[in-house]
Parts: C-alpha cells; structure tokens; sequence
C-alpha cells in the first residue's frame, strides 16, 4: 500500500495511491497518515479495505511530505561502503547517527532552498525506514515488527556547515527544505527485501548517483535496534538510512554543488521519484 499526503503546505489531507495511480481520500478513516494513524486500528483496517470503494481526488495536487507531524528525522550518516571510500572515511564501527531538524521537512517535489551564503549544497538519496509503534531497546531479530514501511528521502547537505563550521554535522544538514519526503509511505509488506532496491540521483538529467541498497554497512534491522538503544523511537518518526557514492562532494578532480535555477530527480525501486527545483533562499 502507498500512503500519501495532499494538498497545500500544512494542510494536507490522506490518501492512497491505488492500482491505476489514482489517489483515493482516506479522511473517512483518519485526519492524517501520522505516526498515530501508524500505530491504529484503522491503519489496519485500510490495508484490508477495497479501495476501489474510496473517493478518487480529482486532479493532480501537490504532494506533501508522505508522513505528517514526524517527531523525529534521524540520520545514519557514511553507512555504504563505497560512499565512505569515495569520501575518504575508514568504514564507521557503529552507526554515525545525526538528526535534521523538522523544519527541514517539505514534499517530494517542493523547492529546495539553498542557504543563504552557501557554497557547498550537495544531495543524497536515501532509503527512509518510517516507524510504526514505539521501540525502546529491542532486538534485531524483531526489529521489522516496529517498521511501518518505506520511503524516499533526499538527504540535501551544505558541506561547509557540516564540516568546516565546527560542531557537530547537524547544522550542515538541518537547513530549511533539506529533508524532501515521499512522495509516498510504502508499506513494509511491499518491499520484502529492503536490502536489494536501486536507488539514483540525477541533477539537470546527469545521473551522479546509482546504487543499491546491498552496500549498506548497517542494515535496517541494525539501524532500527542501534537507535533504540538510544532513543526511543515513535510510531511517524523518520530514519534515513545513509546514501550511495555519487555525491556532489565525492566527484573528482573537482567537487561539484549545486546552483539556484538546477533541478534534481532521484528515485528508489518500488518507492516512487521526487523532483525538486534548487533555489536561492
């Protein structure tokens, strides 16, 4: 099942997508796909109703962010192997973890801001875990009991502010707009291997980034367990998993970010594409 969010920003009804790629309204069921129709009944409920019997949305609305109201958007940052090579980092021993911030949050296809100032804004897709009820210290061989499903983030970095500013990575990663979401929320029963997807970027129709999941370091159950050691995690809250090689900082001879008036299309297998237009904060 592909949930999904629609209409204006901060304003967004549910729906779903169905067979032929139509949204149908969910607000019969729920108010929001949020981490507490996640944990629901009625989220059960709709992965058993016909949907063919819901109400079609008519048009071609903006998309929001697939999951509404997340408490948490957490990072697992150098965690393919062949993205640390290309960065020059030896392979981390426990998971990198940072954090955007939720005024990162836009959809799939909003604008992203480059920050005023900035020289270095780079991008990364990434595989995002969505959590779909509350984990503290749990186990990896129960860890996908906890996981809602599936969905694209673009994980948009300014470099300097990560690295050069001081502190932690934090500030490089949590900007306004850096945290496009969806454009939808797939449902674990969908993606039975989450270890297998193609995941690309493209900026302006060049393709930088075209990897697998397979070269993750940590796994999914791995990441979800490490964090409630931690944290604990909440049904809506966001993990993004780390991203493949082919960032803008990784190209050589000479790095290359990106510039207002560019556009970037990225995509994961089963999990749809997003595509935001770059501009100036």
């Amino acid at each position: 099942m592909k949930l999904l969010r629609y209409g204006l920003p901060g304003r967004e009804a549910p729906g779903v997508l169905d067979a032929q790629g139509q949204i149908r309204d969910i607000s019969s069921l729920t108010r929001d796909v949020d981490g507490a129709f996640l944990a629901s009944d009625a989220f059960r409920a709709l992965q058993k109703t016909d949907l063919s019997q819901l109400p079609v949305v008519s048009g071609q609305p903006r998309l929001g962010p697939c999951v509404g109201a997340i408490g948490k958007f957490v990072c697992i940052g150098l965690n393919y192997a062949d993205h640390a090579e290309e960065s020059g980092m030896p392979i981390p021993a426990e998971p990198v973890v940072f954090n955007k911030w939720t005024s990162a949050i836009v959809g799939p296809n909003d604008d992203v801001k480059i920050p005023r100032g900035s020289e270095k804004t780079d991008w990364e897709v990434e595989l995002g875990v969505v959590i779909g009820k509350t984990a503290s210290y749990i186990e990896e061989a129960d860890a996908y009991d906890y996981v809602a499903g599936y969905c694209v983030v673009n994980d948009v970095s300014e470099r300097a502010y990560q690295i050069e500013r001081g502190g932690t990575w934090d500030k490089g990663k949590g900007c306004d707009t850096f945290g496009p979401t969806g454009p939808w929320l797939v449902t674990k029963d969908e993606v039975p291997d989450p270890h297998n997807l193609k995941l690309w970027l493209e900026v302006d129709g060049k393709r930088y980034q075209n990897g697998n999941t397979s070269t993750m370091i940590f796994n999914v159950p791995q990441i979800v367990a490490y964090l409630s050691r931690f944290m604990t995690l909440n049904p809506g809250d966001v993990i993004s998993t780390g991203t493949p090689p082919g960032v803008g900082m990784g190209i050589k001879p000479q790095p290359v970010y990106l510039r207002a008036g560019q556009t970037m299309r990225l995509g994961i297998d089963g999990l749809g594409e997003q595509q935001q237009k770059v501009v100036a904060a």
